[in-house]
C-alpha cells in the first residue's frame, strides 16, 4: 500500500462522521487501514511511534460511538494521538507531523476542533476531563466527555488526584485506562469477556439499580441489605478483576477488556456511554501491536527516526564524519564513574532512564539509579529525604519536565538547605518536539531560588568537570546544584578525568577589542563560528564561557565593562528573567553604563522544527550573533 488511496475505507474517511456512516462489521478492516497508513507514514519521516498503534483499535471505536467534536476525547500524552489525528481531517498532513510549519507531535487546540485539550506532559486528561464536564454541567450542556490516560501516565500523583475528585463530584464522565505495558494474555481476555459481557448488559445494570431501589425502602433492613449486595459484587469484582481501588476512588470499574478487538470495545463503549456518574474502563492494549520489530524490539516503542518498512533498518543519512556523543551519554558515563568512586551517590529519572543516559549506570549499579516513573514531584521530594540521610542524589529529569515540580525543589530541597544535584538534559530547543518540550524556562524558573548554583556547559569535558564537583566540591555542598545541558552531540571534544571547577568562575574562550560576548551553553558553539567570521570584516570579538548562571562571575562582569563599551549576552532560553537579565540587574546595582544587548527568546512560545531551524527563525544562531554584532557597531559609529 503505497498511498491512501489503495486503502478500501480509509480514502473515503475524513472525518468521524465519515466513520461512523460505516457498518460495524466495517471497523476491523478500517482499524488496519488506519494501523497501515501509520506504519507507511512514520517509517519514512520519522516520529512517536508505538503507542499510537497500540490505541488504533481504541481510537476508531471512540470515534465511532461518541458524537465528536461535540463529545470530548481528551488524550493524555500525545503519543497516543496520530491515529485520533488520522480519523480527524488531519490524514493528508500526517507525513508533516514533528517538522517545522507541519503537525504538532502532539495534541494542540489550535490544530484541531477535535484536539479538546493540549497534550504534551502526562497524567493531565483525567483533571481536563473532570473541569470540562463540570462546566458542562454549569452550563446545562449535554455532551459525553471521555478521558483516556496510559502510556505510563498512571503512575503520575495528578491522575489519582482527579480521579479522587471525580469520586467526590460523581458528574457523568468516562476515563479510559490505556494498559499497555502488558501483552494480552488468553486468560485475561476469556474470564475479563465474559465478566464484561454480563456486567455491562442492560439487563444487569437495571436488575442492579432496582435491587437497590427496592432495598432502599425498608429502613434499617434495607440499609443491610444494601450493605450486602455491595458485600457480594465487591467481593466478586475482587476475585475477577482489578478494580477494587478504582471502585473505592467512586467509579464504576470495567474491565480489564481487550483493546484491540474492536467489535467488542464498540459494543461496550456504546452501553457504557450512557451509565451516570463517573466511569472507569480498563483496556489492555499491545504497544507497537501490528508491527512485528515493535513488539520484539523497544527501540521501536517509543519513537523512531526514517526506517525501511520490511527491514525496520535506519535509512537516515549517515554523517560524512563522525558523530560526536550525545550529552545524555556522556552523562550516564560521567554517573557511572561517580557512582564507583562514591558510595554515598545515587542517581534518580522520572520514567526515562534511556533518555537521560541512566541505563549507562542502571547496568552496573540497578539499585542506586531508581526509577519513580512518571512523578517528577515525587522524584524531587524522594532525593529530598535521601539527602537528609547523607546521600547524595543525582536527579536526572529534563527541563520541561522538571517544572512540574518546583514546588518541591524549593520546599523540600532549597529551604532546608539539602545537597541535591539536578541534571536538566534537553535544556533549550530540543527541536521536533515543540512548544511542551522545549527546556527554555529553567534558566529563569531556576535562577530566583535562594541557595541555587546554575550552571550550563560549553561542551562535553565540562559538563563532566560540572558534575564532579557538584558531587565532590565542599563548597559546592552547601547549595542544591543543577546543570543544563542541550539535546543531541557535543563538540566532540576529547574526554579526559573529571576535575574540580571553581565555583562562579568563567572563562574566557578568545580575546578581543571591538565587542565582547558573554554566551550561554550551546549557544557558545555559534559565539565562536560568528568571532571567527566577524575577524574576517576585521571585527574582534571577546568571548565568555560563563559557565555560572548562578552565582555570577561578577569580577568578570567588572573587568568586561571597563574594557568594552558593548557586551551582548545569549542564551537558548527566555529572556525575561534569564542569564542576560542577570548582567542586567547587576549592571543596575552597579549603576555600570555599558551598552548591553540581550539576545534570547521572546515572550512567545516557540513552534516546533529542527534545533538548527528554530536558532535561525529566532535569529540566535552565528548568522544572527553576526548581525547583531554589526547593527551595534555601526550604531555605534554614527553616534560618535
Amino acid at each position: 500500500m503505497s498511498n491512501e488511496f489503495d486503502y478500501k475505507y480509509l480514502k473515503d474517511i475524513n472525518f468521524p462522521s465519515d466513520l461512523r456512516k460505516l457498518p460495524i462489521n466495517a471497523l476491523p478492516e478500517v482499524s488496519e487501514e488506519v494501523r497501515e497508513f501509520i506504519i507507511d507514514t512514520i517509517t519514512k519521516t520519522g516520529g512517536h511511534f508505538g503507542a499510537g498503534l497500540g490505541v488504533v483499535e481504541l481510537t476508531v471505536a471512540l470515534h465511532y460511538v461518541f458524537n465528536t467534536p461535540k463529545d470530548k476525547i481528551i488524550l493524555d500524552t500525545g503519543h497516543q494521538g496520530y491515529p485520533h489525528k488520522v480519523l480527524t481531517g488531519r490524514k493528508d498532513a500526517l507525513h508533516t507531523i514533528r517538522q517545522k510549519d507541519g503537525l504538532s507531535g502532539f495534541l494542540k487546540r489550535t490544530e484541531s476542533e477535535y484536539d479538546e485539550f493540549g497534550a504534551g506532559h502526562a497524567s493531565t486528561s483525567i483533571s481536563a476531563a473532570l473541569g470540562i464536564a463540570s462546566a458542562r454541567d454549569f452550563n446545562n450542556e449535554d455532551f459525553k466527555v471521555v478521558a483516556v490516560i496510559g502510556d505510563g501516565a498512571m503512575t503520575g500523583g495528578l491522575a489519582f488526584e482527579a480521579m479522587n475528585n471525580c469520586g467526590v463530584q460523581q458528574r457523568d464522565m468516562l476515563v479510559i485506562m490505556n494498559d499497555n505495558q502488558f501483552s494480552i494474555a488468553p486468560n485475561v481476555s476469556a474470564i475479563s469477556n465474559y465478566f464484561n459481557d454480563i456486567y455491562t448488559s442492560g439487563t444487569v445494570q437495571k436488575l442492579r439499580n432496582n435491587i437497590w431501589d427496592f432495598a432502599g425502602k425498608f429502613d434499617a433492613v434495607g440499609d443491610r441489605l444494601r450493605k450486602l449486595a455491595g458485600k457480594i459484587e465487591d467481593g466478586v469484582k475482587a476475585i475477577v478483576t482489578p478494580g477494587v481501588l478504582f471502585e473505592a476512588l467512586g467509579f464504576n470499574y470495567i474491565g480489564p477488556v481487550n483493546g484491540h478487538n474492536v467489535k467488542k470495545l464498540t459494543e461496550i463503549l456504546s452501553t457504557i456511554k450512557h451509565f451516570k456518574g463517573p466511569v472507569f474502563l480498563h483496556v489492555v492494549t499491545q504497544k507497537g501491536y501490528g508491527y512485528k520489530y515493535a513488539t520484539r524490539e523497544t527501540k521501536f516503542l517509543h519513537a523512531i527516526g526514517k526506517i525501511d518498512k520490511i527491514t525496520g533498518r535506519s535509512t537516515e543519512e549517515k554523517p560524512k564524519v563522525a558523530p560526536s556523543p550525545n550529552y545524555q551519554d556522556v552523562f550516564g558515563d560521567a554517573v557511572t564513574e561517580i557512582l564507583a568512586e562514591n558510595e554515598k551517590t545515587v542517581a534518580i529519572t522520572a520514567a526515562m532512564p534511556g533518555g537521560t543516559g541512566l541505563n549507562i549506570p542502571q547496568k552496573d549499579f540497578p539499585n542506586r539509579v531508581m526509577d519513580v516513573g512518571i512523578a517528577e514531584g515525587h522524584a524531587v521530594t524522594f532525593a529530598a529525604g535521601l539527602a537528609t540521610q547523607g546521600i547524595i542524589p543525582i536527579v536526572a529529569i529534563y527541563s520541561t519536565f522538571l517544572q512540574r515540580a518546583y514546588d518541591h525543589i524549593i520546599h523540600d530541597i532549597a529551604l532546608q538547605n539539602l545537597h541535591v544535584v539536578f541534571a536538566l538534559d534537553r535544556a533549550g530547543l530540543v527541536g521536533a518536539d515543540g512548544a511542551t518540550h522545549h527546556g527554555v524556562m529553567d534558566l529563569v524558573y531556576l535562577r530566583s531560588i535562594p541557595n541555587m548554583a546554575l550552571m550550563a556547559p560549553k561542551d562535553e569535558q565540562e559538563l563532566r568537570d560540572m558534575l564532579w564537583s557538584a558531587v565532590n566540591v565542599k563548597e559546592y555542598k552547601n547549595k542544591v546544584i543543577a546543570i543544563r545541558f542541550p539535546r543531541g552531540g557535543g563538540l566532540g571534544t576529547p574526554i579526559t578525568k573529571m576535575k574540580e571547577l571553581k565555583l562562579g568562575k568563567s572563562e574566557v574562550i578568545r580575546s578581543g577589542n571591538d565587542i565582547a560576548i558573554l554566551a550561554v551553553g550551546k549557544m557558545l558553539e555559534y559565539a565562536i563560528e560568528a568571532a571567527e567570521e566577524l575577524a574576517k570584516d576585521g571585527i574582534e570579538v571577546e568571548l565568555i564561557n560563563p559557565r555560572f548562571i548562578k552565582p555570577l562571575d561578577t569580577k568578570m562582569i567588572e573587568n568586561v565593562c571597563s574594557r568594552f563599551e558593548n557586551i551582548i549576552t545569549i542564551e537558548d532560553g527566555q529572556k525575561q528573567g534569564g542569564f542576560g537579565s542577570a548582567v542586567g540587574e547587576y549592571f543596575l546595582e552597579k549603576n555600570l553604563k555599558n551598552n548591553l544587548t540581550v539576545m534570547g527568546i521572546e515572550d512567545e512560545f516557540v513552534t516546533h522544527g529542527t534545533q538548527k531551524e528554530l536558532h535561525r527563525l529566532l535569529e540566535i544562531d552565528s548568522e544572527g550573533i553576526i548581525a547583531k554584532v554589526k547593527e551595534i557597531l555601526v550604531k555605534e559609529s554614527l553616534t560618535l
